[in-house]
């Protein structure tokens, strides 16, 4: 990556052993089917990051004095399963270093592998899956790793609740709960959708972002644009309330297709992360320590045992 730190931040900041939180890259476009360019979507958010205020008026508070580290980029591109396999191991060696990990995309089929690593370590996850698709195909173009089966493994093995939803193939209504997926058209006339869907998630919440939830109207820079999606104010009332009522443990932010001449889209998903953190540590006082409350007994109750699940990564 280009970037040393995130936003630009001083040492005293971004240093592994005092941040916080912790910001992995993962840089691929491996299998996304129309717009090419998801992989240039980390350093586009670092740019833009790095000419963000960082003092956010709304929580009053500079989340970036929790300390945020910038990790090595995972840049394994071989195969999407190979790809899947890294994001996973890297994800989890720093939930084990009791840190608040997120992780910003490239395509979606990234989150493959975070959620893994997140519903290993943290017992009854919800996932929330905030995007206009409903990536639920069990496998395609001969993956199981591909960015239009990013939430398959979810459905299976967490309470996944989705929000925004507005594309989706016949073939995955077999697999959706339509009692816990919050379709585009109906959000628009329900004015009780956020409380509904924060009634159906669990304590422990892991939330993965499409940029493409966004309405195009202010994000266009997106490989799969859907028109009828979500304005900035309303996501963030919603965002603000989850992580109230919630713990979440981490986030992922996937789907920036930068474009060259138009940089509103990379600020928004700078501004989405920076919120979304805000919210995270809005009552953490700076000097308090964070402790996450993953459990090292939590893999097998969650059916992922059969992964890789060695500690010397």
């Amino acid at each position: 990556m280009k970037t040393k730190t995130y936003a630009g931040i001083s040492a005293e900041y971004s240093k592994l052993e005092q941040s916080k939180i912790i910001l992995i890259p993962v840089p691929y476009d491996g299998t996304s089917t129309w717009q090419k360019g998801a992989d240039k979507g980390p350093d586009a958010f670092l740019d833009a990051s790095e000419n963000m205020e960082l003092y956010d008026i709304e929580t009053d508070t500079e989340v970036y004095q929790q300390g945020v580290y910038l990790a090595e980029a995972v840049t394994e591109n071989e195969s999407p399963e190979a790809m899947v396999d890294a994001v996973h191991q890297a994800t989890k060696k720093y939930i084990k270093k009791n840190k608040f990990v997120t992780v910003f995309g490239g395509e979606h089929s990234i989150s493959i592998g975070t959620i893994r690593a997140f519903n290993e370590m943290f017992e009854d996850l919800t996932v929330l899956h905030i995007d206009a698709h409903a990536d639920l195909r069990e496998s395609y173009e001969g993956s199981k790793c591909n960015h239009a089966c990013a939430v398959y493994e979810a459905s299976q093995n967490t309470n996944l609740i989705q929000v925004g939803i507005r594309s989706m193939d016949t073939i995955e209504k077999t697999v959706m709960d339509e009692e816990k997926t919050y379709f585009a058209h109906k959000m628009a006339e329900d004015d009780n959708w956020m409380e509904s869907a924060i009634d159906q998630m669990t304590n422990n919440v892991f939330i993965t972002f499409d940029l493409d939830a966004f309405d195009p109207s202010i994000m266009p820079s997106t490989g799969t644009p859907e028109p009828g999606g979500l304005l900035l104010y309303e996501t963030l009332e919603f965002l603000k309330q989850v992580f109230e009522e919630k713990n979440v443990v981490g986030f992922d932010i996937v789907e920036l297709c930068p474009n060259k001449i138009d940089k509103s889209s990379d600020f928004l998903a700078a501004k989405l992360y920076y919120k979304m953190l805000s919210y995270k540590f809005l009552d953490e006082a700076i000097d308090d320590d964070f402790e996450s409350n993953f459990s090292e007994t939590s893999i097998g109750n969650n059916k992922f045992s059969k992964y890789n699940t060695e500690d010397d990564y």
